[in-house]
């Protein structure tokens, strides 16, 4: 019944799609049901804060009490745990740090699964293994729910504003009810296809994201050894080919750009040892499926060794700070 309610909402939505008459249909259905969110981190907590914006009632979870009070404070009910989420609302969205968290909500003695509703749409926005997506959508699947894997790019910044992308995997009859969601704290919804490719997406984006500031770090010290002012080289480097997210949005220096963790000692953003962590998921899935990726593996030392450095709570452009250190050895 569940799910035949979210594709009749998601057919209803298909005719709103002009100003002020998509506002109301939105907010109609949002009135209706009640949507779960479990894990609120740095990227779930203003997840499940645009959701409430957009008038979904939040009914949240999360194990740290102080994360809890904030989200509560901005109007969601919080739940003793994924089980109490799960019998409030028959659509969750999961945000957790890795692939045994992820287990533990899920499939736990509290988890999800062990007081799902029959029909509820279960989205993890987690970067986990591809394989244990599967693991937790055939699970879903003997639980009578349905799993979809819709990973996110764009940091604390684009999950703050909104603008996050959503690389989403599962049954794509689905899509349109996962998309009613994910649209509320993303700009850019995918369908990737099967369970796993959006953790498959995701993981080749953020290989390739940990290259590129390792790149990025690695150019502005040298030029900055050569005698360059950073914020020039910086302004050189994005009007020329080697222009990239790291350099024009995300700059690893000090002081060249406003608003980014590395103008604030490293604070906040995504942390060194998620994407240690996630190196690690691309660097399983390139043996599995015999594939080189030999800067992929560089990186993913660079950042297993920042994490032995005491750089595991910094966000991940520290990878600049850590290279000027390593010089001076």
């Amino acid at each position: 019944m569940a799910a035949l309610i979210r594709r009749s909402c998601s057919l209803l939505s298909s005719y709103c799609k002009h100003g002020s008459l998509a506002t109301v249909c939105s907010r109609t259905m949002a009135s209706k049901t009640a949507v779960g969110f479990v894990g609120l981190g740095n990227m779930g907590s203003p997840m499940a804060k645009n959701l409430l914006k957009h008038g979904y009632p939040i009914v949240a979870f999360d194990v740290f009490p102080e994360a809890c009070k904030e989200i509560q404070d901005s109007g969601a009910q919080i739940s003793d745990s994924p089980a109490d989420v799960a019998e409030k609302a028959d659509r969750i969205i999961t945000m957790l740090p890795s692939s045994p968290n992820a287990i533990e909500v899920y499939t736990g003695a509290n988890g999800i699964l062990k007081k799902v509703k029959k029909g509820s749409l279960l989205i993890d926005s987690s970067t986990i293994d591809p394989a244990i997506s599967k693991e937790l959508a055939r699970a879903s699947e003997k639980a009578g729910a349905v799993f979809m894997d819709a990973p996110v790019s764009g940091g604390v910044g684009a999950a703050r504003s909104g603008n996050l992308t959503f690389m989403v995997g599962g049954v794509e009859q689905e899509f349109d009810a996962a998309k009613e969601l994910l649209s509320c704290m993303g700009a850019n919804v995918v369908y990737c296809g099967e369970v796993g490719t959006g953790q498959a997406a995701k993981i080749c984006n953020n290989m390739l994201l940990a290259i590129g500031m390792i790149g990025t770090a690695e150019t502005m010290n040298l030029g900055i050894r050569l005698g360059l002012d950073p914020k020039l080289l910086s302004k050189i480097l994005n009007m020329s080919s080697g222009r990239c997210w790291s350099s024009d949005t995300y700059n690893p220096v000090p002081g060249v750009m406003e608003g980014v963790p590395s103008s604030n000692n490293y604070q906040g953003g995504f942390g060194t040892t998620l994407m240690a962590k996630d190196l690690g998921l691309a660097q399983d899935s390139a043996t599995n499926t015999k594939t080189p990726t030999p800067l992929g593996s560089i990186a993913h030392q660079i950042y297993r060794m920042m994490c032995a450095k005491g750089y595991s709570q910094k966000d991940f452009s520290a990878v600049f700070q850590f290279l000027r250190e390593e010089e001076n050895l």
